[in-house]
């Protein structure tokens, strides 16, 4: 568990409840002996600054890179598209998803809705999504794999490979099955 900020404890919660043995990771060292990585929702420029200022951002761009399952929700999944349409200046990702996405795409934390998605990598019943100042996936490349969309086709569940991203919380909302497949690519790997 990526735990340099944002709701880290909450995701932690829903992987120690599914059987999961959680590390928090601050730190560079902290990644040795850790199989998967979630990167939580959050404040991603911050996240950016914090993974730079602590040293683990590059060793976490290689641990990807070599093919460690992450799951990034919401900031999370900023920091783990290839690119970003409105990125402060400065502003770095881990990369791994070929993807574009958009911060806050659904406007400021007043305007944050829940809805229904259907994913059908995780089952035939819908899942309740939570999006809360989230970001949007603009453009997915041919590498990733839309998961979700919203009634209007815009792209809120992504993977490729080991990696998985989510627009919204599920950790919120005792909504367990992302985590469930998420640990699924982590027993794979």
């Amino acid at each position: 568990m990526l735990a340099l900020q944002g709701d880290f404890r909450e995701h932690a919660r829903v992987l120690a409840s599914l059987g999961a043995d959680v590390a928090l990771v601050r730190r560079a060292e902290d990644l040795d002996g850790i199989a998967g990585l979630v990167i939580p929702g959050g404040e991603s420029t911050v996240m950016d600054k914090l993974a730079r200022t602590f040293g683990v951002f590059e060793p976490l761009r290689a641990r990807i890179a070599a093919g460690m399952p992450v799951y990034g929700t919401c900031a999370g999944l900023i920091m783990l598209a290839d690119r970003i349409v409105d990125g402060i200046e400065g502003q770095q990702t881990l990369g791994g998803l070929d993807i574009t996405v958009r911060r806050n795409a659904f406007g400021s934390q007043n305007q944050s809705f829940e809805t229904d998605l259907d994913i059908p990598a995780l089952g035939e019943r819908p899942v309740h999504a939570v999006f809360i100042r989230g970001p949007v996936v603009d453009a997915v490349g041919p590498a990733a794999t839309p998961l979700a969309t919203l009634s209007d086709g815009r792209v809120v569940a992504v993977e490729q490979g080991n990696l998985l991203g989510t627009s919204f919380h599920p950790e919120i909302t005792g909504e367990h099955r992302f985590h469930e497949y998420f640990l699924g690519k982590v027993a794979a790997a």
